[in-house]
């Protein structure tokens, strides 16, 4: 018996409300363990990929093309409700209230958690510390929503969709959206970062270990996440459900014609390393589909999904080559930097070419890596505990890795 269920069922985009629920119900019912967690929980947190300002919107035909829509959003709750007796609560960190400082409210789906009762928990208000199970990849502990950390289980809801960092942004990626910002977090470009955002994936998965992962994979996005424009649409008219979001994922991936256990420099992983390989390598989850137990009611492809390619090879792969070695050269170096201590650094060739304790970086690095654009600028919170435990064997692994490449 495989260790992770995963299901796809057909779903047409222009089906009803009533007709998703029925196809949504039909892809979860076979995930036993899944509803046994469920079942036996008093709080759960859902992470539905929503947040984004109205005017950013992109929709074809009334659905959210970069979206969970509010069909899936309502089978999901409803599901919840027939099948749990749970305290369900919605959660977010929202990113573009924080950044943009735009007082519309960006909860897209807000009115569907009311039909159902749901409150909906801003995450970077209230905010703790957390070690990751059996310890982190990149980093032993991580800022967390209070919300989500002291419920009993989450569930992650996710578009089926491509990003041109990442590759692909699936149930694993939606959770970055539940990183709390500064101050009682990290800056968002603290994570979303060459080489280690591969690994912190990969400890977000294990940290929030959702029992149930849901992609919308109807009307669906290619090419970036926020790109706009109708050569990006792409209809997959489908929807997936599993009980691990590594598993979950590596089906996301076939669906979009990539190669799950595909790697660095390879389509999609344009820019960085496959994160759900990286899980899977340390023992979390699995991305071989002869290892799951998956059925699906559809062909792969679904349709055809590509990573938006940013900057040339050379560039990228300079890139995370000087990055590991900064990170590596504050690492034998820290007694050199403890003048910064409670600061952020952005630190170049050897050299601090910015400190600031907010953290909030407001010009691009592109532009401030000045006379060596290709050489990387690598961020750090500057603590002489190092309490949040960074993993600088990665970028050693990272180095070794360059070989090749």
């Amino acid at each position: 018996m495989s260790n992770y269920s995963v299901r796809t069922v057909h779903s047409d985009w222009r089906a009803s409300d009533e007709e998703i629920y029925q196809s949504l119900k039909r892809a979860t019912a076979p995930l036993h363990r899944a509803w046994e967690r469920l079942r036996k929980a008093r709080r759960i947190g859902i992470k539905f990929n929503q947040d984004k300002q109205q005017k950013e919107l992109v929709l074809y035909e009334g659905h959210r093309q970069q979206l969970v829509d509010d069909s899936v959003v309502r089978a999901t709750l409803r599901l919840l409700r027939e099948n749990t007796t749970a305290e369900i609560f919605g959660v977010d960190c929202a990113f573009y209230r924080h950044y943009t400082g735009t007082q519309e409210d960006t909860t897209q789906i807000r009115h569907v958690l009311k039909e159902f009762g749901v409150e909906h928990i801003e995450g970077s208000h209230d905010v703790v510390w957390a070690n990751v199970p059996g310890g982190g990849f990149m980093f032993d502990k991580y800022p967390l929503p209070r919300a989500c950390f002291e419920a009993d289980e989450m569930i992650s809801v996710q578009k089926l969709k491509s990003h041109a960092f990442m590759g692909i942004t699936l149930t694993t990626k939606n959770m970055f959206g539940l990183m709390p910002f500064e101050p009682t977090g990290r800056p968002r470009v603290y994570y979303h970062h060459l080489v280690r955002m591969p690994y912190m994936l990969a400890d977000l998965a294990k940290l929030y270990d959702p029992a149930l992962c849901i992609l919308d994979g109807m009307v669906c996005q290619a090419g970036e996440e926020w790109g706009s424009g109708t050569d990006l649409t792409r209809f997959g008219n489908c929807l997936v459900a599993g009980d691990n979001c590594i598993a979950t994922d590596t089906v996301g991936a076939q669906l979009m014609g990539h190669e799950e256990q595909g790697e660095w420099l390879s389509e999609p992983f344009h820019r960085d390393r496959n994160h759900l390989r990286v899980a899977a390598e340390g023992g979390y989850g699995s991305n071989d589909l002869s290892a799951i137990d998956y059925q699906s009611e559809v062909q792969a492809p679904v349709a055809n999904f590509f990573a938006k390619i940013t900057d040339s090879r050379d560039t990228v792969v300079s890139w995370r080559k000087t990055t590991a070695e900064q990170g590596l050269y504050y690492r034998d170096n820290r007694k050199h930097f403890e003048k910064y201590a409670g600061q952020y650094i952005l630190l170049q060739m050897g050299e601090v070419k910015w400190h600031d304790p907010s953290g909030i970086v407001t010009a691009s690095r592109r532009i401030m890596s000045g006379e060596h654009p290709e050489q990387a600028m690598w961020m750090k919170y500057v603590d002489p505990e190092e309490a949040e435990g960074e993993h600088y064997e990665v970028y050693e692994k990272t180095l070794q890795e360059m070989v090749p490449a």
